[in-house]
């Protein structure tokens, strides 16, 4: 019986001993956002209330533009995935960008309430605060789904349409990065909220690149510190245990507006299969499929990806 005892007790102990371990090596604090705040905004960066949040945007280019270009990022993602476009974009228009709420600097959503509905109410709310009446409405991935969305629902505000790698079909991934797979497993999801190790952020943004090459130090940095920003670990959980809308992409017909759909060839995170149901369904687009780049092509490839943006904006 001692025997049966002392054996328990050792397993007892090596689990401990293991969790220390696991805690130590990957166990990492909420960064505070001052501290963040210092390192990721710029000269052009600002912070606006809205619904309870302090929004971090940026509002750059020719301020004269009634019609300004609106950027709005994926999941896990912040405002800085469209650094290159904006330099060149704001030479001939005035571009605003923001850190949508569980992403970046801006934080989470004071309700958790990561539905669809409750980010377009969000967007408008925004766009109103900084007064901003018409605009052209470009999304990747989650903000693609966003902005398609908002379309419907807010059509005299959107003058034109740029949906790139968009979300909104049902569909099935090729590939889905391991944060993202974490994050939907009930047992992990506490635990990623403090144990968190750099190697899932890294692996993440490399299943989304075609060319892990251009995947860096830098990049990896950004992605995961601005991940540990107070409550942006327990905003992704909690985006993940949003139920799908199985019903929704059928309003896409609706949208006249002209739309630019801008594709990876290899996207394996939302297949481009899916552009060209975008493609059937809406009655006045482009569709633009990227050679050799994957879910982030804006990132990735921003040059060869913004040129049919701007042949798209002049047209």
């Amino acid at each position: 019986m001692k025997k049966i005892f002392d054996n328990i007790l050792k397993i007892i102990l090596g689990f401990g001993i293991f969790i220390v371990l696991i805690i130590s090596l990957f166990g990492y604090q909420d960064i505070p956002a001052d501290q963040l705040n210092k390192k990721y905004t710029d000269s052009y960066s600002s912070f606006v209330k809205v619904g309870g949040m302090d929004i971090h945007y940026r509002d750059q280019g020719k301020q004269i533009d009634s019609i300004p270009i609106v950027l709005i990022h994926g999941t896990g993602s912040s405002l800085h995935t469209y650094d290159t476009w904006v330099s060149e974009l704001a030479i001939n228009h005035r571009v605003i960008r923001m850190d949508l709420p569980g992403y970046g600097l801006t934080g989470p959503f004071p309700n958790r309430n990561y539905s669809y509905n409750n980010y377009v109410a969000f967007l408008k709310s925004f766009l109103e605060k900084i007064e901003v009446k018409s605009c052209i409405l470009a999304g990747s991935s989650l903000g693609g789904n966003i902005a398609w969305r908002f379309t419907i629902e807010n059509s005299e505000m959107v003058n034109k349409l740029i949906l790139i790698s968009a979300a909104g079909y049902p569909m099935k991934s090729k590939s889905i990065p391991l944060a993202f797979k974490i994050a939907q497993i009930p047992i992990f999801q506490n635990i990623f909220t403090f144990i968190t190790p750099k190697f899932i952020a890294k692996a993440s943004v490399e299943n989304v690149y075609k060319d892990k090459t251009k995947v860096d130090e830098v990049l990896v940095d950004r992605y995961f510190e601005l991940t540990l920003r107070e409550g942006n670990r327990q905003a992704f959980v909690d985006r993940f245990k949003v139920k799908s809308d199985t019903i929704s992409h059928k309003k896409i017909k609706l949208i006249k507006q002209k739309t630019l759909i801008l594709w990876g060839e290899y996207d394996k995170l939302i297949p481009s299969e899916m552009a060209y149901l975008f493609h059937n369904d809406l009655p006045n687009d482009t569709l633009v499929i990227l050679k050799n780049v994957g879910h982030v092509p804006m990132e990735e490839s921003p040059i060869e990806s913004l040129r049919p943006v701007i042949e798209f904006l002049r047209n």
